[in-house]
């Protein structure tokens, strides 16, 4: 049996296409899911989004007991979050963090991702695009 490929994305994702637009584009969060899915073809998604910290930490545990690898977007918790980090710190396979902005061009307060210290690699900026090319790298990962 193929194991699933988790794509978690935390705070606020929830209202992409109507959050900052200018931003984080119009595209939602059900269209990102569908381009996931048809990235992957017949490998299995699990897509989850919270805006509740211990559900991404409870679907990483999850992860780590029947994952193949990990898309997040942690969005907000990616600044602040020791349980994701520490979580994400056991999953064996690789992670890819994501981000639809390109943090590095906003706020300081967006330059230092406590994911990334995780990460077996970082997209960001590359708008709602970057989910379909996590999933084929993934996939080319856990595969070989």
């Amino acid at each position: 049996m193929t194991k699933p490929i988790f794509v978690l994305n935390g705070p606020n994702l929830n209202r992409l296409g109507m959050r900052e637009p200018e931003v984080y584009g119009r595209t939602t969060l059900a269209e990102i899911e569908a381009m996931c899915r048809d990235a992957a073809g017949d490998r299995p998604i699990r897509f989850h989004q919270s805006n509740i910290e211990g559900e991404i930490v409870n679907w990483v545990h999850e992860a780590i007991d029947e994952g193949a690898g990990i898309l997040i977007n942690p969005a907000g918790l990616s600044f602040i979050s020791i349980p994701v980090l520490d979580a994400l710190k056991m999953f064996p396979g690789p992670i890819v963090e994501l981000h639809i902005s390109n943090i590095h061009r906003r706020e300081e307060i967006y330059h230092r991702s406590l994911v990334s210290k995780v990460a077996t690699g970082v997209i960001a900026g590359l708008g709602a695009e970057g989910y379909p090319l996590a999933i084929r790298w993934l996939m080319h990962q856990v595969d070989q």
